[in-house]
């Protein structure tokens, strides 16, 4: 005998069970729609390999010969059993390979950085030579170095990119937390351990970097290794560079690899603060504790969202990308072997060393390409200064002087057909909001807070300035910065 009770449960539970596997098939197949619409919008390269699944990638390193090897050797090396060892190896997977989202990349990640851009910065985005860029082979392996002023720089970048290609970055441990984890991983990014040196975790991040390039996937880098903390270029660290280089050991990939450089600078850094802080706890100052800091970070909010609300809120002004003309691999390549010295059968510091000159060589591109914006101009120009009072007509004509040899040096000047009165203006809103320069009768008090803070700007620019450089080095009052990097 049935009973009708445990016939309407069978019946409510296939009924349940239907729903979800309609609504999990409805769910894929809206993602899978929704993800190539915002694809063919933005009509940018995607790598083919980034939308492999990370179990396959994970299961291709724990099968890869060279990831064995360094499991043996650290298994011996350390008394252990391998595998002990080679869940180490999973753990190191887990944090590195990432899981690229075509819909959280493109429809999310672009929506989040358009917005939080456009709410601080106007953003301009130039090339040197686009077309040098739009004639790359499709087959390219393309690899971005930039330059590191600001955490933003991921965002920035990213946006400056998205009509041209979905890039990967190699991220640092500060990202490592909920949920900017997760977003940095569904946009493609990897993380890597700084300053973290064992053998066998270089190891497993050398294998994963070389197997995603080797399937052509675009990588972005900031050789320098970390943020400048004194406004200057720091020197490359080429750790990284050098796994990516290792691919043009094999037949046919050398051919295929280019170089670009990329530069970037802003008229506020939103950290410049907190990295002057820690440019001087290097030097020996006392360190900020977590509770000052914290209450910084509070007050900073609480008075940005009151600006907001009272309408009060105004940008910070420029946030400038430069993208230089790719640079070929194989010359470089090819250059050394008829020199004798071929790249890959050098001894390893021989070969870092060679990479180091290569890496010296785009970060040098990088820096002639920096982009000049008003506040960093508007820096430079006070620096030139003996004084910290300026009469507005010797700052503008400073101004002027320094902009038109800028140009002249072929510098990226934004808005350099302008009067020079209003980059200065625009300058000025920015450097009175934050208390580093006011207005003094008929000229312009630097004050005794903001004197870093002018530093610090103008350095990310001495560099061009030609025959200005040395007068704006010599104001120049900040350590150096020696923080080291990976």
């Amino acid at each position: 005998m049935r009973f009708p009770v445990i016939d309407i449960l069978l019946a409510a539970a296939v009924i349940a069970v239907a729903i979800v596997v309609g609504a999990g098939w409805y769910w894929r197949r809206w993602v899978r729609r929704t993800a190539r619409r915002a694809h063919r919008r933005f009509g940018a390269r995607i790598d083919r390999f980034k939308l492999t699944s990370k179990r396959y990638i994970t299961d291709a390193l724990l099968n890869d010969v060279e990831v064995a090897a360094a499991v043996r050797a650290h298994a011996v090396l350390h008394g252990m059993e391998e595998r002990v060892v080679w869940a180490r190896v999973r753990v190191y997977l887990g944090e590195i390979v990432p899981a690229f989202s075509l819909l959280m990349y493109y429809q999310f990640g672009y929506a989040l950085s358009r917005m939080l851009l456009g709410m601080f910065y106007k953003v301009t985005v130039d090339y040197v030579r686009r077309e040098s860029i739009d004639d790359l082979p499709r087959e390219s392996i393309v690899i971005y170095l930039l330059n590191h002023r600001s955490n933003a720089d991921f965002v920035l970048a990213s946006y400056a990119l998205a009509g041209e290609v979905a890039i990967s970055y190699a991220v640092g441990e500060w990202a490592r937390v909920f949920p900017l984890e997760y977003l940095f991983k569904s946009f493609g990014s990897y993380f890597i351990r700084r300053r973290y040196r064992e053998p066998l975790y270089h190891a497993v991040l050398e294998r994963y970097v070389q197997l995603i390039t080797r399937n052509g996937v675009t990588q972005g880098i900031f050789p320098e290794g970390g943020l400048t903390r004194d406004g200057h270029l720091r020197p490359s660290k080429v750790g990284l560079l050098d796994y990516l280089l290792g691919v043009a050991r094999e037949p046919g990939f050398a051919e295929r690899m280019y170089v670009i450089p990329v530069a970037l600078n802003y008229d506020r850094v939103l950290e410049d603060r907190t990295l002057l802080r820690e440019l001087r706890t290097h030097e020996g100052a006392p360190k900020a504790r977590r509770l000052a800091q914290l209450g910084e970070v509070l007050h900073y909010a609480s008075w940005n969202v009151g600006r907001a609300l009272w309408r009060r809120w105004k940008r910070y002004g420029r946030a400038a990308v430069v993208i230089g003309e790719p640079l070929p691999v194989k010359p470089w390549l090819d250059g050394l072997a008829g020199a004798g010295t071929p790249l890959f059968a050098m001894p390893k510091p021989e070969r870092l060393g060679a990479v180091q000159g290569f890496c010296d060589g785009v970060m040098v591109r990088i820096g002639a390409i920096i982009p000049v914006t008003p506040v960093p101009l508007a820096c430079a120009a006070l620096q030139t200064f003996d004084a910290d009072f300026i009469p507005r007509d010797k700052l503008l004509a400073r101004m002027h002087e320094l902009r038109e040899a800028l140009v002249e040096r072929g510098a990226r000047v934004l808005k350099a057909d302008q009067e020079v009165e209003e980059s200065w203006e625009r300058a000025y809103r920015m450097l009175r909001m934050r208390r580093i320069v006011a207005r003094a009768g008929g000229g312009y008090l630097v004050l005794p807070r903001g004197r870093e803070l002018v530093s610090y700007y103008a350095n990310s620019i001495a560099h061009l300035c030609g025959e200005f450089e040395q007068a704006v080095k010599a104001r120049d009052q900040l350590p150096v910065d020696e923080m080291v990097g990976m």
